[in-house]
């Protein structure tokens, strides 16, 4: 038997359950109420798409006491959400809000747990150049340079390697049409920009605004500069 695709497009085909899985692509949890006001619908309308969401295996529920955390189920889900925004057509702009709210999501943003956006590209791109990563046809390779690069980052590639999914990948990014670099690797650069304060996400969004600290030191390793933020 095949599996049942429609059944699936039927869910996310919502535009309630749509915004929801978009916001999902953070790579967070977040509780009923946040996703509500995202979505701009109320509770109980929210947590009656997240039970169909769930129901059909696309998320993962953390309980914490009597409060209840919704992310995605895994990165395949995500993989699956950015493949339709980059096939789906363009929202249209209807306030100031909307418009800067999308030009900083396509600057830089989370694409569930790795960096994205025109950000994401150029630092995929400079590490290309550089010589840290080669690209294949299906992904990309970690250079013996590269590995070097991340051992002086301080970053784990061993540990890395033990991580049960693929270890280095490319992601085609829906708003720039060129590949970032995913996987473990794309997750672990992720992770050490946060924790050198490099980046910081924004409160209630994918879009990740770059420090003071972070536009010194890509322009210093990567050789970026940076455009203005939104």
């Amino acid at each position: 038997m095949n599996p049942n695709m429609a059944s699936i497009a039927a869910l996310i085909s919502d535009p309630s359950r749509a915004a929801i899985l978009t916001s999902l692509l953070d790579g967070r949890f977040h509780p009923a109420s946040s996703l509500a006001y995202i979505a701009g619908i109320k509770p109980q309308t929210a947590s009656f798409h997240l039970r169909k969401l769930h129901e059909a295996d696309l998320l993962q529920v953390n309980q914490q006491g009597r409060h209840r955390y919704y992310g995605l189920k895994n990165h395949d889900v995500a993989k699956v959400l950015e493949t339709f925004l980059l096939i789906s057509p363009d929202t249209e702009m209807r306030s100031f809000k909307q418009v800067t709210q999308d030009k900083a999501i396509r600057y830089a943003r989370t694409c569930y747990d790795h960096l994205a956006g025109n950000i994401g590209v150029k630092v995929t791109e400079s590490m290309l150049s550089i010589g840290y990563l080669e690209d294949s046809k299906n992904s990309f390779v970690l250079t013996e340079k590269g590995e070097d690069f991340f051992n002086e980052l301080q970053i784990d590639l061993a540990q890395i390697k033990k991580k049960r999914r693929k270890y280095i990948d490319k992601c085609l990014d829906w708003s720039e049409r060129k590949y970032h670099i995913s996987g473990a690797i794309g997750n672990a650069l992720l992770v050490k920009f946060l924790e050198l304060n490099w980046i910081r996400r924004v409160p209630d969004s994918r879009a990740i605004k770059i420090t003071k600290l972070g536009e010194r030191e890509l322009k210093i390793m990567f050789g970026i500069t940076l455009d203005d933020q939104f």
